[in-house]
């Protein structure tokens, strides 16, 4: 039998619209009852309820059959959209196809996370989906929640202690500091020592609430460890401390993924950090209104598979 959910607007809801629509496609009371799977009588029921409502009786006999009036012609094509429009909302949704989508995703990062996360994920989905893009926003950890909620991010990574408790958060990795000096640095060996260490010449990176808000206590620790006089420059991003480091005598400590990285290119040597330092969480963050979303866990597993579990 002909069931339809209830959606009622003014009186009309879809069980209705379906009537009107299969009368006017078969022409004929008899074959829209047989297309509905439903009687006769239930549809000459819903016919005259349906012309007391537009004081139109919408179909006049033919022969055999029934010939819509001018008002049901003109009503046609809207029927048909709404139905159209519903079915679509009923249909379960398509799966996800990364090989022909051309889906834009955004991510929110710090400097760090643009040089740690980017080229791993543009070599995977230039080999899983070619047709993707990724777009990177700088990451402002004051802001970053509304910036996922309302779409313009898909994704944030880093480490973010302050995260707002409604945002999803997923475990990918936890990373300690190494410190990094040119390959020619004049004192290579006392450098690693606690006590050469704190005498020398520091490029300090400082913590922000526009990016490396979780590196705040190791900030701490270091400007304890070294005399004010010792610091030869704050600088608040870890790239950018890198570079100088690289063209002078100071040191640089930084996270030890983004050191690994960048120590051959600048021509630097990385060495363990005499002071114990804290480590740091990295997570990826999204907002409840996209869990669900296919494309939107596709890109979780994609990055959980690059960089989940690693020391």
């Amino acid at each position: 039998m002909f069931h339809m959910p209830r959606m009622e607007s003014s009186g009309i809801d879809l069980r209705d619209l379906r009537v009107l629509d299969a009368l006017i496609r078969e022409g004929s009371i008899t074959r829209a009852a047989v297309s509905l799977e439903t009687t006769q009588p239930a549809i000459s029921k819903l016919l005259a309820r349906l012309r007391l409502r537009f004081d139109d009786p919408l179909f006049v006999r033919r022969g055999s059959g029934v010939q819509p009036t001018a008002r049901a012609v003109e009503m046609a094509a809207q029927v048909r959209a709404l139905l159209e429009m519903a079915d679509r909302l009923w249909q379960e949704r398509l799966p996800f196809d990364p090989t022909k989508s051309e889906k834009t995703f955004s991510l929110l990062l710090t400097d760090v996370g643009m040089v740690r996360f980017l080229p791993p994920l543009v070599a995977r989905l230039a080999e899983l989906a070619p047709r993707i893009q990724l777009r990177a926003i700088p990451l402002d950890s004051r802001h970053f929640a509304v910036k996922l909620e309302s779409g313009e991010a898909d994704l944030a990574l880093g480490a973010l202690p302050r995260a707002a408790g409604h945002l999803r958060r997923q475990r990918l990795y936890s990373d300690g500091y190494t410190s990094v000096v040119r390959r020619n640095h004049p004192r290579p060996a006392a450098v690693r020592t606690r006590r050469g260490f704190v005498e020398e010449k520091h490029v300090l990176v400082t913590a922000s609430e526009t990016g490396h808000a979780a590196h705040l206590e190791t900030q701490r620790v270091l400007t304890r460890a070294i005399a004010r006089t010792n610091i030869l420059l704050q600088v608040p991003s870890f790239i950018a401390g890198a570079i100088v480091a690289s063209q002078t005598d100071g040191v640089a400590t930084l996270p030890a993924n983004l050191a690994a990285i960048v120590a051959e290119p600048l021509g630097m040597t990385v060495f363990r950090t005499p002071v114990i330092l804290p480590r740091i969480e990295i997570a990826q963050y999204w907002h409840e209104r996209y869990h669900r979303d296919p494309a939107h866990r596709w890109l979780r597993s994609i990055t959980v598979d690059l960089f989940g579990s690693r020391a």
